[in-house]
């Protein structure tokens, strides 16, 4: 099954090997996933499963979100109860019957069309649903944000003299040729924004 489930990084830790030594791992909490709805290639033009993972508090979300998650989890009996109810005394509502609103973060998984049936609006999935034991998987998500840094950091440039009389440290040096071509070239490796993108890593 082609698909994938959201988690989140809980910290790092180290396990030991065969031959003694320590190999340090990354542990992240996977699942359980709700299915918040799919897509359709007759209506969306792709297939694909909406997952939401991680509870929130109502009052984080906005009235068109809780409800599109609500119509979901509840009989339409109950959602149209507490469509008569607003702000404070909906989310006190909710909080009573003990909903869990699966909204932290929300993704699309693609599937292929014959899957889409597997699994309804509602219902829960598990890494034990989506990945075998030893199975290789690729993980994607945001690197640490460090903001605007200079080349050194950034790239890994060297930098210059650290001896005495030198004011060229941590500069990037030259960056450009001569009269030809007269411009900086396009992807040159300059200070700016550092991290926060997201990353996919592939066969972990």
């Amino acid at each position: 099954m082609a698909m994938g489930l959201i988690g989140r990084k809980l910290g790092m830790t180290q396990i030991p090997t065969e031959d003694g030594s320590m190999t340090a791992v990354t542990v992240i909490e996977v699942g359980p996933c709700t299915v918040l709805g799919e897509k359709t290639p007759e209506k969306d033009g792709y297939s694909a499963l909406k997952l939401g993972f991680g509870e929130v508090k109502p009052k984080k979300l906005n009235r068109p979100q809780l409800f599109e998650i609500l119509k979901v989890l509840l009989d339409e009996k109950e959602v149209q109860e507490l469509k008569k109810l607003r702000g404070r005394e909906l989310n006190r509502a909710i909080e009573e019957k003990g909903i869990k609103l699966p909204a932290l973060k929300i993704a699309e998984f693609r599937v292929e069309p014959s899957e889409l049936g597997k699994f309804q609006p509602g219902s829960q999935i598990t890494i034990e649903n989506v990945f075998s034991e030893g199975e290789k998987v690729d993980v994607t998500g945001r690197t640490k944000g460090r903001g605007f840094a200079g080349v050194m950091k950034r790239w890994g440039f060297h930098g210059g003299p650290k001896s005495h009389g030198s004011k060229f440290h941590r500069r990037p040096g030259s960056i450009g040729q001569h009269t030809d071509p007269g411009r900086v070239w396009k992807g040159k490796k300059m200070a700016g924004h550092y991290g926060n993108e997201q990353v996919t890593v592939k066969n972990l």
